[in-house]
């Protein structure tokens, strides 16, 4: 008997998000930095130390971000919870028939619906609840720790790119450099983010590389623009 097996994506939307979240912001941040000093005329020495405090800052700030953002997220959740618990214990029938009800809207029978609302309620109400009337499942919730490392690893692994690009180039085509390897990396990583999810590699590679052209662009334009006022 031949077995059947499936494989799935939405394991990985936890961490997904926020490593492809970091990297990009790190290239597309940093870059943009580095092009903006860069058009304003600073020194190799100046444009090199932006990119390295833009690496840092970026980095503790994804940090906090993500866990401040993903934190309230969890407590979000941990209320939702509580509240379905305390729910379950002083009106057990009325839950269950709100569990009916919606299984019923999925299309079930209302005989069929009851049926399964008593099973999964004998087995884990508070968990039936959770995943079906909430919407939270152990493939989306809330991880703060998980999404602050992975932001602040990754924007850093991100920014540190630019910023090689940055100490290698010979300084007359820095710019050039810079933007031609950014968007290089940018391309890179959204195919291989669409790739991970199972979504096209193609699509997913301009999308990324489209906004972080943007974002240099206009960098680039108002560095130009504000070195030729000071000078």
């Amino acid at each position: 008997m031949l077995k059947h097996s499936e494989s799935h994506k939405s394991h990985r939307i936890g961490w997904l998000r926020a490593a492809v979240l970091g990297a990009n912001d790190g290239i597309v941040s940093t870059a943009s930095l580095i092009l903006g000093v860069a058009s304003a005329q600073a020194s190799p020495n100046a444009i090199l130390l932006t990119g390295i405090a833009g690496l840092m800052a970026g980095a503790m700030s994804m940090a906090a971000g993500e866990y401040v953002s993903v934190s309230s997220q969890a407590d979000t959740e941990s209320a939702d919870l509580a509240r379905e618990a305390k729910e379950l214990i002083a009106e057990p029938e009325h839950e269950l028939k709100e569990l009916q009800r919606i299984y019923m809207g999925r299309g079930l029978s209302e005989d069929t619906a009851y049926k399964v609302a008593l099973e999964l309620t004998a087995h884990d109400a508070l968990g039936a609840h959770a995943r079906d009337e909430l919407g939270i499942s152990e493939i989306v919730t809330a991880k703060p720790i998980q999404a602050a490392l992975a932001s602040a690893g990754t924007f850093a692994v991100g920014a540190s790119l630019p910023l090689v690009v940055t100490i290698l180039a010979p300084s007359q085509y820095l710019i050039a450099c810079v933007a031609v390897c950014s968007l290089l990396f940018l391309a890179a990583l959204g195919g291989l983010a669409a790739q991970a999810g199972g979504a096209s590699l193609y699509k997913g590679a301009a999308r990324v590389a489209f906004w972080g052209a943007l974002a240099m662009l206009v960098t680039g334009l108002v560095g130009r623009l504000f070195g030729v006022a000071v000078a």
